[in-house]
């Protein structure tokens, strides 16, 4: 992966996430503070002018978004993805392309950094319902040989589904354990917006613009 299509994953999910800022709003409106998509887009707006002003390679891009996100989106969403970017970045070379597995570590790196920041597990109705099982099947790929192009395309699929998955759980992390079991019967707004990053990856790996 090189830096340009890198820099097509965020330009994607930013206009992916703007695209569905009202219904992350209102899905957030139901178990949260009904600001989620309203924060992730305005962090996906500053992270896509860190990526353009970027002049060095991938860890220095990455740190930017990074920290475009740390700075501009509130709540645990900004510290998740914040701190989770930082150690994506650390990962990454500071070359201006790298291999499709050390790509895949860099994503390993993240989750590994979510997981342990929020303490949550999969099945707590959380981002990492799409993104535990989204690192270990591209880990699982990767070593297998699998293209990341073949691997991000099967996760199209399978992210939306695990997001939509969310709706039948019981939260027990963030905001919405507060509510019990009334928190069942919605979406989680976290994993939605985490399978629409998959699908970003995969149109800037196809080539296309979302």
């Amino acid at each position: 992966m090189d830096d340009a299509e890198f820099c097509q994953i965020w330009r994607n999910f930013a206009k992916l996430i703007e695209e569905n800022r009202e219904y992350l709003n209102s899905l957030d409106a139901a178990i949260g503070d009904a600001d989620h998509g309203t924060n992730m887009a305005r962090g996906m707006a500053k992270a896509i002018e860190s990526c353009d002003g970027a002049n060095g390679g991938l860890r220095e891009t990455s740190k930017a978004i990074a920290m475009a996100m740390l700075s501009t989106v509130g709540g645990a969403s900004g510290a998740l993805w914040g701190s989770g970017l930082l150690k994506l970045s650390a990962s990454l070379p500071e070359t201006r392309s790298c291999s499709e597995r050390e790509f895949v570590e860099s994503v390993d790196a993240f989750v590994t950094s979510v997981h342990d920041r929020g303490k949550a597990n999969l099945g707590d109705k959380t981002m990492l319902d799409v993104f535990l099982p989204a690192r270990d099947r591209l880990n699982a790929g990767v070593a297998a040989g699998e293209s990341l192009l073949m691997l991000a395309n099967e996760l199209v699929g399978e992210t939306a589904a695990w997001a939509a998955n969310t709706k039948d759980l019981i939260a027990l992390k963030g905001r919405a354990a507060y509510l019990g079991e009334r928190s069942r019967g919605h979406v989680d707004p976290g994993a939605f917006s985490s399978s629409l990053w998959f699908k970003s990856l995969n149109q800037a790996l196809e080539g296309k613009r979302a």
